[in-house]
């Protein structure tokens, strides 16, 4: 990778890892569900008229939309505002990688190798010791609601390999038209009329950054420049650098909101990230063994 790429792969890496902090920040002043119509109202408009639409029936943007963008944030967004920190929250989410393991035996047919069992039982173990702790740190229901949010990816993630090559740009901006309607509706029935003009005419410029940071960097820019990564080097190439987003959301964490885990925690976050890490590499490692011998 050149070091031009290599700079930008470690920008997508911290516009990622920040984006958890910004969330808490836009959630103090804007609830949930009206944050992420929010979001992905600004991340749609006006792209849609500047950025193709993907060459693909509507129900696939449909699905990508309803699962990976409003799935996982209409549970993360929650799980937030109800007690799950911003830096755990960024590791726990990761829990994507494996159940994306799950749908893709059941639904793609897909095998288990050696070093996914591996990782996912070490992962599963290392996730177990953050929720058993939880405490005062963290409250129960944002870190169930945190694992929801995960899943909801892990399904994007399947509906992502059934589209198969695609425009990811494109995917990004058209599936953001999805999501506003039913956060419209939920904030509707659930923040009620008068807590969504008391957060709109009320609006600080905290929250109207953390809306433009969301839809603008995190979205926009991120997939952009993710998506531009994939086209030039193979998937396993750039897949590890996804491994630095939690490392980045417990750092940017620990300074900006000042959140700190207990030891118990810092080592469920390490088992966590060592079965990622086994999950990425362990079949390179095991072709490199092989080779050598």
């Amino acid at each position: 990778m050149s070091p031009k790429d290599l700079l930008l792969a470690l920008v997508v890496v911290v516009a990622w890892g920040v984006n958890f902090v910004v969330i808490k920040v836009g959630l103090h002043g804007v609830p949930p569900m009206l944050l992420g119509a929010l979001r992905f109202l600004l991340a749609a408009i006006p792209a849609v008229f500047f950025v193709k639409r993907p060459q693909l029936p509507w129900r696939w943007l449909l699905a990508y939309g309803a699962t990976i963008s409003f799935g996982q944030f209409a549970f993360l967004f929650t799980a937030m505002y109800v007690g799950m920190p911003a830096g755990l929250a960024s590791l726990v989410l990761q829990a994507q990688a494996f159940f994306t393991l799950l749908f893709a035996v059941m639904f793609l047919h897909e095998r288990f190798r050696a070093q996914n069992v591996i990782g996912l039982l070490i992962a599963a173990g290392g996730l177990a010791v953050i929720g058993l702790e939880g405490g005062h740190v963290m409250t129960l229901a944002g870190f169930v609601l945190t694992l929801c949010a995960a899943v909801s990816w892990a399904l994007g993630n399947i509906v992502t390999k059934k589209i198969g090559k695609v425009d990811l740009v494109g995917l990004v901006v058209w599936a953001s038209l999805i999501p506003p309607l039913p956060f419209l509706v939920l904030s509707y029935f659930l923040e009620g009329p008068q807590r969504i003009a008391a957060a709109l005419t009320g609006i600080g410029g905290s929250s109207i950054f953390a809306i433009v940071y969301l839809a603008f960097i995190a979205t926009l820019l991120g997939y952009s420049l993710w998506s531009r990564l994939l086209s030039r080097y193979p998937a396993s190439q750039v897949a590890p650098f996804s491994l630095l987003v939690p490392i980045v959301g417990l750092a940017s964490a620990s300074l900006f909101l000042d959140e700190h885990l207990s030891t118990a925690q810092i080592a469920g976050a390490v088992l966590v990230m060592t079965g990622l890490a086994v999950n990425v590499f362990g079949g390179w490692v095991v072709q490199r063994a092989a080779s050598a011998r």
